[in-house]
């Protein structure tokens, strides 16, 4: 893959929307996981999450617009916002037919479809908003943005799971390298805080239910742990083609340099015990980006919180890196703020590239019991400090999804 330049970001997250206030929070390690308190959650068996409590106030989008669209596109929009600026990308400058948009997400728009069912069905098919139909569906945030910046350029949503903004970025930076387009905004948003939304994230299987202490509840790698804390959120990069990104003088924050992917395909949740396809989507990412194992300085984890995810992840480095392994810090910076599902991918990105331009490893948090089986370096509980200049980003999705990103240091 020729290198694609990330020239802007922006982060909607429960850790923080700005930049600054976002790095802070999950390099010391405050969680953000708290409990449910906008809907009455209590016979939920998970009823924790991180959520996001500061949209409105960076936020440009109209009332009456915010009566036809879901949170989710709300959180997208914003995010977008933010990495246009960041970007320093006059949009009506740009030709928006060599523009496009790669998002990606795992369950929809459930706030706004819930709330017009519940209508539907207490007053029949008169109380339900026309904006049903186009609120709620997963390309919904794809087209909010179009609609808004007039773009109009090669574009695609990607519904996989957790993986679903990773694959959305690395699909955006294949569309840059075939010159389908001049830029790109890529990412995820998710918005599960809902009561249908939850219910459905409880049904999975892979929620902690530590609810009394919510700070330390999600814990990836720690013997204790018992699933993630699922999260709302977005986060929008925009991509660039390197010679495009250093003639028009754009700061450029980091790079993409490779990927890889893969699917377990052997059950229709759990991933593969063994890691190999985990391995091997690894080896596919350092063979695109150029990369030797002794050349990765710090691998942003997927962080399942889930006993087969941890250690299957931890078994997928340990084959793909070799002796390397155990000398390449590990964290999962989400869990600070919560799983965000499909949006993680992005807001991993987002935290990696920041870590380069700190030389600092974020924290795992709430690791303090080992598990023997996961014997990396978690960064546990404080930041390091590392000069960092390649990185891999780890997402996995249920059915096996293993998606591998190789990133490389900016300025």
């Amino acid at each position: 893959m020729k290198r694609i330049a990330i020239t802007g970001m922006g982060i909607v997250s429960p850790s923080g929307i700005d930049e600054r206030k976002f790095w802070a929070n999950i390099s010391h390690g405050r969680s953000a996981v708290k409990k449910i308190e906008r809907f009455d959650a209590s016979k939920y068996p998970s009823r924790i999450a991180g959520q996001v409590h500061e949209l409105d106030a960076y936020s440009n989008v109209s009332s009456r617009l915010l009566k036809k669209i879901d949170v989710f596109s709300h959180m997208a929009l914003v995010a977008s916002q933010i990495a246009i600026q960041d970007a320093k990308i006059d949009m009506e400058k740009e030709n928006l037919k060599r523009a496009g948009i790669f998002a990606g997400n795992a369950i929809g728009g459930w706030l706004y479809a819930e709330t017009e069912l519940r209508d539907m069905y207490l007053e029949g098919r008169e109380g339900v908003s026309p904006f049903m139909a186009s609120a709620w569906f997963p390309a919904a945030p794809q087209g909010q943005i179009s609609i808004n910046y007039k773009i109009k350029g090669y574009s695609k949503t990607i519904v996989s799971d957790r993986a679903s903004a990773l694959m959305a970025i690395a699909y955006g930076a294949k569309n840059l390298n075939d010159g389908k387009n001049d830029f790109i905004l890529a990412g995820g948003m998710e918005a599960p805080v809902s009561p249908y939304g939850l219910l459905c994230c409880n049904t999975s299987g892979v929620l902690t239910q530590r609810n009394d202490t919510p700070e330390t509840a999600y814990r990836p790698f720690d013997k204790t742990r018992d699933g993630m804390a699922v999260a709302e959120g977005a986060g929008i990069l925009i991509l660039e083609t390197e010679e495009r990104a250093k003639k028009r003088g754009a700061p450029i924050n980091g790079y993409i340099i490779g990927y890889g992917t893969t699917t377990d395909g052997v059950d229709r949740i759990e991933p593969a015990e063994d890691g190999a396809e985990l391995s091997r989507a690894i080896t596919m990412a350092l063979a695109d980006a150029g990369l030797e194992p002794n050349q990765i300085d710090y691998i942003c984890a997927d962080g399942a919180g889930t006993q087969i995810g941890d250690i299957s992840e931890t078994r997928g480095i340990k084959k793909a890196l070799g002796a390397y392994a155990k000398k390449i810090p590990v964290s999962a910076p989400k869990s600070v703020f919560g799983n965000m599902l499909g949006a993680c991918g992005a807001v991993d990105v987002a935290a990696t590239i920041l870590a380069m331009e700190h030389s600092m490893v974020p924290p795992t948090i709430n690791l303090n019991t080992p598990d023997p089986d996961c014997d990396l370096d978690y960064c546990p509980n404080k930041a390091q400090s590392k000069e960092i200049k390649n990185a891999l980003v780890i997402n996995r999705g249920r059915g096996g999804i293993n998606s591998v990103l190789a990133l490389q240091r900016g300025r």
